[in-house]
């Protein structure tokens, strides 16, 4: 025995050569290296710290990117576009501004769906939409946003000194016939008060007007016909005088009592026509309407303007009156009393009348 074994022995030494593992062993060995891990060099996987460029591992969440470029309808590229980016996984208001050259960039993107909100001073929003993969580095086609729609929603509509104004316009244009001034009357369903200045304009109108000097003219011709104020004789000169004194008659009546009176009294110095009702109601409004007047705040009240504006001319009319025709308080107040008279009739023409011969009748001129 201990010869064979030292046979053995030499035997094997002679040889040089160890002994094989078994293959349990061998299979164990074999495991064990596979699972330990291989460095780069050797060609094995990397770890998340050595993935590409452009995502990051979280978890087991691998992000991305998401850019693009902001244009108009031209094609020009927006700088300092403002981008919302909302998604399932992102946190709210999460937005960029899109630099000079009108791109946008996103990066730490988690995957999923998602969706941008694109918004520009002058432009209308435009959304966009999309699905990021893991890891995806994604450039949105071109955002192209219009121009917005200019909507303005605006209300116009006249002051009161601009409707009375125009109040004021619409009567200077209303003639009998065509010809004849009707301007002292207003047919609008709902007239205005009028301002001093207004009231001093609609009687320079009536005073300056071509056909008030024909009127005047005409009446001038009668009362030289007649003898009328004999004081002022016959021929050019009588007729001159009697031309002046009637139209200081019809100048000094106009302005006192449509003008003066009316702007410190407060008053409407117009006759505003009624057209509805019975016809003894309408005659009874015509007549009262020589004694009553709309004051400035809407109210009626007594007409204060016409009455003593008749006076005051007939007072003055005592200047330039031959003195054989003056006869001092008893004219005066019996030309108050001819005038009150006169607008009496004069409202009865235009409440049944004028209307019907009267062109140049304004619409409603309230609305805005």
């Amino acid at each position: 025995m201990i010869v064979a074994l030292v046979s053995v022995g030499g035997a094997m030494m002679c040889t040089g050569q160890t002994p094989r593992q078994t293959s349990v062993s061998s299979s164990g060995s074999s495991a064990q290296s596979d699972s330990v891990p291989k460095s780069p060099a050797a060609g094995g996987p990397q770890l998340p710290s050595q993935q590409a460029s452009g995502s990051l591992t979280f978890g087991s969440i691998i992000s991305g990117s998401i850019s693009g470029t902001v244009v108009d309808e031209s094609g020009a590229v927006i700088a300092g576009a403002r981008v919302e980016l909302t998604g399932e996984n992102r946190p709210p208001n999460e937005e960029v501004l899109t630099g000079d050259n009108g791109q946008f960039f996103f990066v730490n993107v988690s995957p999923g769906a998602f969706q941008l909100t694109v918004t520009s001073a002058g432009f209308a929003a435009q959304i966009s939409s999309g699905l990021l993969r893991v890891g995806e580095t994604q450039i949105v086609p071109q955002i192209a946003l219009s121009i917005a729609a200019n909507v303005t929603d605006v209300q116009v509509s006249l002051s009161p000194t601009e409707v009375a104004e125009a109040q004021v316009k619409d009567e200077e244009k209303q003639r009998v016939f065509g010809v004849i001034p009707n301007f002292y009357v207003t047919y609008d369903p709902h007239p205005l008060a009028l301002t001093a200045k207004q009231k001093y304009e609609l009687a320079w109108k009536t005073t300056i007007d071509p056909v008030t000097f024909a009127i005047i003219g005409g009446i001038a011709g009668v009362q030289q016909a007649q003898n009328t104020f004999s004081g002022y004789g016959q021929g050019a000169q009588g007729y001159a005088k009697r031309y002046a004194a009637a139209f200081a008659d019809v100048a000094a009546g106009t302005f006192i009592g449509s003008a003066v009176l009316p702007s410190l009294l407060k008053q409407d110095p117009r006759y505003f026509y009624k057209g509805t009702g019975s016809k003894p109601s309408r005659i009874r409004y015509a007549i009262v309407n020589s004694v009553i007047c709309k004051g400035d705040n809407g109210r009626w009240q007594p007409n204060y303007s016409n009455i003593l504006g008749n006076l005051a001319a007939g007072g003055i009319s005592n200047l330039y009156y031959p003195a054989q025709n003056r006869n001092g308080a008893e004219l005066t107040f019996e030309n108050a009393a001819i005038g009150v008279g006169a607008t009496a009739a004069a409202n009865l023409v235009e409440e049944f009348l004028m209307r019907k011969l009267t062109s140049n009748i304004p619409h409603d001129r309230t609305e805005p």
